[in-house]
């Protein structure tokens, strides 16, 4: 019996072998949701899985987790995330063979052990708290001064070496969210931190699955590519991190176009702006589509929805943090032009011994990205390429030519490629999701 072509970047299986497809998949999804549970549980008495700043591990952060696993070291990692990694990819390639049922129970599942294992591999979910302290106990501007302006505060030892003297680069949506958990104590304010990524988390597979639908590709494949990477539920939901909250606004905004939504898309597309600047990359891929379909009432709709919300946004800069967001700009400028090993280049000069061209290179690189970024939204006006797609490959020249790159970037990638037909966007999704793992 033939099947129909795959609209989803993966070939099916033909003639006699797509019987072993169900085995392989259930086989596949188990061992990635083992290995991540194994991680989980792992890592109270695993240093290399918790942030440097809080090694050893303070008891009162271990969580309900806390001594179930085994220790792992490097060469444990390796295997453990080597064979995540691999299931991954084959799961991803199986899964219009899973039961609906057991794709959510294991998307859930995984999303609910990474919540309440310790903070996984970052030390940021403290600076989101120190930054709030900043403002509400300290009474200063977060934009404008670093957690080590006040090193008497509880959180100063456990905020990563790096960060301490920086201002924040958070959207300034986010940083008013933040005040609101200030209050609480640290352990309940890292839980609600990894809450919010887990619910953002789990918003983002569904809506993923939903636009999936509407896009004529394979839902189940979809869902399984974002609710079950181990970059966004080990990295964004274990670390807490705000690129999940970022993602979920940012998806809401697709999903709205895709409907024909426009004024509403350009609010949330804005709105996932104000928590992380990075979201931003897709809104021109978005006014060329529409352009290219030549439905300017539409586009001046996003446009509408997009410029209220701006206004709401900067109304609310102003109003809880003056002119201080303005600085965001020059702090993201310093971290970019540093360098270091924090990215392709940086670790690929450094590794030569050429450190000293790591600036100049980061400028060569940003103007590359530009370029790219140009001529893609060009493609996509042209009718030559996927919005979706066009969008992808400008987060992928993103990640390759940021001078500044950590692990969790690469979830800002997973759900443009599960919603493309472009399966060379789909293989690099997964082989970054290996370089993630792997620098830890």
């Amino acid at each position: 019996m033939s099947h129909p072509p795959s609209l989803s970047g993966f070939p099916r299986a033909e003639g006699d072998s797509s019987w072993l497809r169900r085995p392989l998949a259930r086989l596949a999804l188990a061992g990635l949701f083992g290995t991540g549970v194994l991680i989980c549980v792992s890592a109270s008495r695993s240093e290399l899985l918790e942030p440097t700043s809080l090694r050893p591990l303070p008891e009162w952060l271990t969580g309900p987790l806390a001594g179930i696993g085994p220790e792992l070291d490097l060469a444990a990692l390796i295997v453990v995330f080597g064979v995540m990694l691999f299931s991954y990819g084959v799961a991803a390639y199986t899964a219009e063979r899973l039961s609906p049922r057991v794709v959510v129970a294991a998307i859930v599942g995984f999303n609910a052990v990474a919540l309440f294992a310790p903070p996984l591999f970052s030390s940021d979910v403290f600076s989101y708290t120190a930054y709030a302290r900043i403002g509400t106990v300290f009474g200063a501007n977060p934009y404008l001064h670093g957690p080590s302006a006040f090193p008497l505060d509880a959180l100063h030892p456990l905020i990563g070496a790096q960060w301490a003297a920086t201002p924040s680069v958070y959207g300034p949506l986010f940083t008013a969210l933040s005040y609101l958990l200030a209050p609480l104590g640290i352990a309940a304010t890292v839980l609600a931190y990894k809450a919010v990524a887990a619910a953002s988390s789990l918003a983002v597979t569904y809506l993923v699955w939903r636009a999936a639908k509407l896009r004529g590709i394979e839902p189940m494949r979809a869902a399984v590519l974002v609710g079950l990477n181990p970059v966004i539920v080990l990295f964004g939901v274990g670390g807490g991190h705000n690129d999940m909250l970022m993602l979920a606004l940012m998806v809401a905004g697709l999903y709205l176009f895709l409907q024909g939504r426009d004024r509403p898309s350009g609010a949330f597309l804005v709105g996932a702006m104000a928590i992380k600047l990075t979201a931003g990359v897709l809104f021109p891929f978005a006014l060329a589509a529409r352009g290219r379909e030549g439905l300017p009432h539409l586009r001046r709709g996003m446009l509408i929805g997009a410029l209220l919300a701006a206004v709401a946004v900067a109304l609310l800069a102003f109003t809880v943090f003056g002119t201080g967001p303005i600085a965001i700009l020059h702090t993201l400028q310093g971290i970019q032009s540093e360098g270091g090993p924090h990215s392709f280049a940086g670790f690929l000069a450094s590794a030569v011994g050429l450190q000293d061209l790591i600036r100049p290179v980061n400028t060569v690189l940003g103007l590359l990205f530009l370029g790219v970024l140009a001529w893609l939204v060009r493609q996509v006006w042209t009718g030559r390429l996927d919005w979706i797609a066009g969008a992808g490959w400008a987060t992928v020249a993103l990640l390759l030519t940021t001078g500044f790159l950590v692990p969790w970037y690469v979830a800002w990638l997973i759900p443009l490629a599960a919603l493309c037909r472009d399966r060379r966007l789909l293989v690099a999704a997964i082989l970054l999701t290996g370089v993630g793992l792997t620098t830890l």
